[in-house]
């Protein structure tokens, strides 16, 4: 086999995607550094753009031969889609950030995800309440001080000790 055009049959898949054979038509894939750049109007056009040429790469398929090279195009250009949806997505999320991280109450999509049991658990206000029964009972009977003089065996200073007892109604 000799040269077609500048091409040269490559048997081999990976080759074919290394030397570009798949990426010949238009400037082939977009760089997502690149759509960083960019605001997201030019996002947004480009995006058209993109989605104008997928569907008539969709309609070349069914009707041109060449199958192979507009079956390679589609997927580039399904990706290069998917690139800038998420660039968009991304700049989205960031403007959002920035907009509810001084507020209280924040989208679902803003706050932290955490682990299945902490996100269950009760919170402070909800561990820290306390029913009418109990509430009673703790006036009733609060925490009762004692101070009980110790003396050490190394030392022969004694020391004042305050010890808080809780007292339970049930023992008396």
């Amino acid at each position: 086999l000799g040269l077609v055009g500048q091409e040269m049959y490559i048997r081999n898949r990976y080759q074919r995607r290394v030397h570009g054979i798949y990426n010949q038509q238009g400037k082939g894939m977009v760089k997502t550094y690149e759509l960083r750049t960019k605001d997201e109007k030019a996002l947004i056009e480009e995006l058209a753009k993109l989605k104008g040429e997928l569907a008539k790469a969709r309609i070349g398929k069914v009707s041109a031969a060449a199958t192979q090279v507009k079956a390679s195009k589609i997927k580039v250009l399904r990706k290069d889609i998917a690139r800038i949806l998420t660039v968009i997505n991304e700049k989205r999320r960031t403007v959002a950030h920035d907009k509810f991280k001084k507020k209280k109450l924040k989208p679902l999509d803003q706050r932290i995800k955490g682990t299945r049991a902490s996100r269950r658990k009760l919170t402070i206000f909800e561990r820290t309440r306390k029913t009418k029964k109990q509430q009673k009972k703790l006036n009733c009977n609060p925490r009762r001080k004692y101070a009980i003089q110790a003396q050490s065996s190394h030392h022969f200073h004694s020391h004042k000790m305050l010890i808080e007892f809780e007292h339970n109604s049930s023992i008396t």
